[in-house]
């Protein structure tokens, strides 16, 4: 690169020289660098001063193409007194001015970019050329060839001149790269650099030294600011038709083919695309190499000319029949969709952006075609449908549409299908007033014809179940009979929302507390696919998770909530991510894992703020009073319980659990009337409601332990009996609660029956924490009838199990009731653990009889097989255990006993 330059700058100084010979010089510096010919320029005229010489310079650039005498104003100006103005607007009046500076010196007059001369400045320049023969005058240019000039008759004119001389600067080669960064950079990063960096910039200097500043700054590819300027200053400097291409690229993007480019930026390609590829900015493909030059440019564009290139970009893309998100991007970016295909574009867009998982791109297409739309049915559809897209992410992002939806539904442009979703949304936040009137709207509006036969009944359904006090009092839906053909075959019409449907299917089992069919709530579960289009999908989940617990079927409920908060994750829908984490905080605490369900219920509250669950708040916070309260974390549970939440929670089945939590807490800190007036209250809500149970909620159970605790064993045995009735229709769980509280007001003998029937349904439940609780009843009363060592072995267990399931206060109440004073001295968990691997399962079911106190001819009757089986069995186990007696059997064998029979 050196070599080169000393070689031009070799050819201006003959050009010097001529000049002070008093022959005048023409000089054109060619290339496609502009940094490069300006430096030569600025080197030589340097070099020339110090000669000498007196310097006149004038620089041209394309907003000034249009300005007369431009050039030939800044000439003169370029060395007088500040303030002092000379105009010269013909070759005389010029000439005159030049004679009068080069009185006492010989003058250099530079032009740089003079691509870019208006034409009266560049006409009389060349004219003045003519009297450069005789005068001390060196006249050089700079000029970019690769572009075409405001007049090529007079570049052809000035080429045709007999004393000009011509240097062309080309880009610098890899080795005159390496040479640049030396001096810089070092010889060893230079060297290593120099591929990134000659293709990135094509050898132009000005890119390089940009390139080398971001460098500095950055990694060793880095696209920094300062080259992104460099490339904005390289296509401002250059051809305005490469300018208008980089801009279409930039609009376009990469994925723009060669005919849309053309048709936007209205240049010819291949001179644009010669000379942008000559400055590295462009791939093989023509797209633009680096996303970040291309984000300059388009910040460089004023944002009206953007926004018209945008919407010019729409329209040849929709005429080219690209994808609708293609299209829409530049609808986006234009900020405007007139045209009359827009809005549709727009939607289809937010179709796929929600199949994608990108909700918040969704949202910005429907935003804009809502605020586009015409027509205001349609615009009110499109806003219902933003809603529900935005409740996904965030229900207190989207409740800013529910004003102008009740608008819209006051004035009868909203389907059922938005009508329906308006009042779930409604309800969510807690205003019961508005989605009062709306149900009342839907109620009274004469059924339309895309109104499927039962879809209204289908939200009586759900609202029986989630918030009873709007449902219609009649609680057992009429058939409606759909429309007949000629002939009598019914017509089956199709339900605009099929997902309300089977929601409405399982809220009635709940609300009435039928018989729940787990099965058609796992084939729900099973044809699930969470989607954002379909506005009841996620609901229908949630009460099929609900029926699931209700049907004493927590575990499977536990592996569908792990899916569905998986599922919701990866789509991007924190909103259902949080229910179903709220709702695996319930199944913990329903199977006596305490741990987990706080963890779970925090993690909820972590996902959604406070103020977006709406009544829905109760879910959750119920959850975290029980599981703390049962661990003995009474100060977390009241600042739970101290939570503000909507008043209208409590006209909601989410009031119900909260109530519940807080009985239970009251329970445990001994406010037993308190309990009692809080258990009672559900009972009395779902009385005044007009349903039975809503859910697994046995409330009787713990309005009957209350009564317990305050000495009224006829009122308990009243609401026991009132629960064991409806024992049938509420599952086995219910029943094993209410039979160990039946049991706490009957003889020893008949209680003991009452608790092992207890034991089996909680362990067939799979609740951990009541059946702590049922074998520590069971130790309590073999104590009083005399079977001290049974009592032991259930002591054993039930405090086994408390402790496994973190419930402090219940193992400290274990342990105050017990008798046998040398129980806790003894290990409880024996690490036994792996020589419990060795055992057959013959083996493991016999040891877990015997663990749970049952006698050698017991365990043979419930086993089939003899006692001397039996004995054989355990004289194995207590050999592989290395124990001396049944006594010493470890208590974590327990577990394996409802597998023993």
């Amino acid at each position: 690169m050196l070599v080169e330059r000393e070689e031009h700058l070799d050819r201006l100084r003959r050009v010097q020289e001529a000049a002070l010979a008093g022959r005048g010089q023409l000089a054109l510096v060619e290339g496609p660098s502009a940094t490069g010919r300006t430096q030569l320029l600025h080197t030589f005229a340097d070099r020339a001063e110090a000669a000498g010489f007196r310097l006149l310079h004038a620089v041209c650039s394309r907003p000034e193409r249009t300005r007369a005498h431009g050039v030939v104003d800044q000439l003169l100006r370029y060395d007088g007194p500040p303030g002092h103005t000379t105009t010269a607007r013909s070759v005389e009046e010029l000439w005159a001015a030049l004679l009068e500076r080069s009185a006492t010196s010989p003058l250099l007059i530079a032009v740089d970019d003079v691509q870019h001369a208006d034409e009266p400045s560049l006409r009389m320049l060349l004219q003045l050329s003519h009297r450069l023969r005789s005068a001390r005058t060196a006249m050089v240019f700079t000029d970019n060839t690769d572009i075409t000039p405001l007049s090529p008759q007079l570049r052809t004119e000035l080429l045709r001149r007999p004393q000009l001389t011509r240097i062309k600067v080309a880009p610098l080669s890899e080795a005159a790269v390496t040479a640049f960064l030396a001096p810089r950079l070092g010889p060893k990063t230079a060297r290593r650099l120099t591929p990134h960096f000659h293709r990135t910039t094509g050898g132009i200097p000005l890119l390089l030294t940009a390139l080398a500043d971001d460098w500095e700054s950055g990694d060793d590819e880095s696209i920094g600011p300062a080259y992104c300027l460099a490339v904005l200053s390289c296509l401002h400097r250059g051809d305005e038709a490469a300018l208008t291409l980089a801009r279409a690229l930039a609009v376009l993007g990469p994925d723009a083919d060669d005919d849309t480019v053309a048709a936007l930026a209205g240049v010819p390609l291949e001179p644009s695309l010669r000379a942008m590829g000559a400055i590295g900015l462009l791939l093989p493909d023509t797209s633009l190499r680096h996303p970040e030059v291309r984000q300059a440019i388009l910040d460089d564009l004023p944002p009206r000319e953007l926004s018209a290139l945008h919407r010019r970009a729409a329209a040849l893309r929709y005429d080219g029949g690209a994808p609708a998100g293609r299209v829409a991007r530049h609808l986006l970016a234009a900020g405007r969709a007139d045209e009359p295909w827009a809005v549709r574009v727009l939607l289809e867009a937010a179709d796929q952006e929600l199949l994608a998982d990108r909700p918040d791109a969704a949202g910005v297409c429907l935003e804009l075609a809502q605020r586009s739309s015409g027509d205001l049915s349609e615009r009110a559809e499109i806003l219902a449908r933003l809603a529900h897209t935005e409740f996904q992410s965030d229900p207190a992002t989207a409740a800013r549409s529910l004003p102008q939806l009740l608008t819209a539904d006051r004035a009868g442009r909203l389907r059922f299908a938005e009508s329906a979703l308006l009042i779930r949304h409604l309800l969510w936040h807690g205003r019961t007033a508005d989605a009062a009137e709306a149900i009342i709207r839907l109620r009274s509006a004469a059924p339309a014809p895309a109104t499927a036969p039962g879809e209204e009944s289908d939200l009586e359904q759900w609202l029986s179940w989630a918030h009873p006090p709007l449902a219609r009092p009649a609680r057992t839906p009429t058939p409606i009979p759909g429309p007949r053909r000629p002939g009598g075959a019914t017509v089956v019409a199709l339900r605009s929302e099929p997902w309300l449907e089977r929601a409405a299917a399982l809220a009635g089992e709940l609300a009435r507390d039928r018989h729940v069919v787990v099965e058609r709530a796992e084939q729900v579960l099973w044809d699930l696919r969470l989607s954002r289009s379909a506005y009841w999908s996620e609901e229908a989940a949630l009460l099929a998770l609900l029926t699931l617990v209700h049907g004493d079927r927590a575990d499977s409920a536990a592996e569908w909530c792990e899916r569905l908060t998986l599922d919701a994750a990866e789509r991007a829908t924190p909103t259902w991510q949080a229910v179903f984490q709220a709702v695996r905080a319930t199944i913990a605490v329903y199977q006596g894992d305490l741990a987990a369900a706080v963890e779970q219920g925090h993690l909820a509250l972590d996902l959604l703020p406070a103020k977006s669950w709406g009544v829905a708040i109760g879910l959750p916070l119920s959850s975290l009073v029980v599981a703390t309260t049962r661990m003995g974390r009474y100060d977390d549970a009241l600042r739970h319980l101290s939570q503000a939440v909507p008043a209208a929670m409590y006209e909601s089945w989410y009031g119900l659990p909260f109530l519940q939590a807080r009985g239970i807490h009251h329970l445990a800190t001994h406010h037993h009337r308190a309990a009692l007036r809080d258990f009672l209250s559900c009972g009395e809500l779902q009385r005044q409601w007009g349903v039975q149970d809503l859910g697994p909620l046995p409330w009787r159970a713990g309005a009957a332990e209350a009564c317990i605790q305050l000495g009224n064993t006829d009122r308990a045995k009243q609401l026991v009996h009132e629960q064991l009735s409806r024992s049938g229709a509420s599952g086995g769980r219910a029943r094993g609660l209410a039979l160990r509280l039946y049991a706490a007001t009957c003889a020893p003998g008949r209680g003991l029956q009452l608790l092992n029937e207890a034991l089996e349904l909680l362990e067939s439940a799979g609740d951990r924490f009541e059946q702590a609780r049922v074998l520590g009843d069971m130790s309590r009363l073999y104590g009083e009838v005399g079977e001290q060592r049974r009592a032991r072995m259930l002591f054993r267990q039930s405090l086994h199990v408390a402790k496994a399931c973190g419930a402090q206060p219940l193992t400290q109440e274990l342990l105050a009731g017990s008798t046998d004073a040398g129980t806790e001295r003894q290990p409880l968990l024996p690490s036994h653990e792996g020589s419990v691997r060795e055992l057959t399962g013959s083996e493991v079911r016999v040891a877990s009889l015997a663990v749970m106190g049952y006698t050698n001819r017991e365990i043979a009757a419930r086993l089939y097989v003899t006692p001397s089986t039996v004995e054989q069995h355990l004289t194995r186990v207590y050999r592989k255990l290395k124990i001396q007696r049944r006594q010493d059997l470890p208590s974590f064998l327990w577990p394996n006993a409802s597998k023993a029979g």
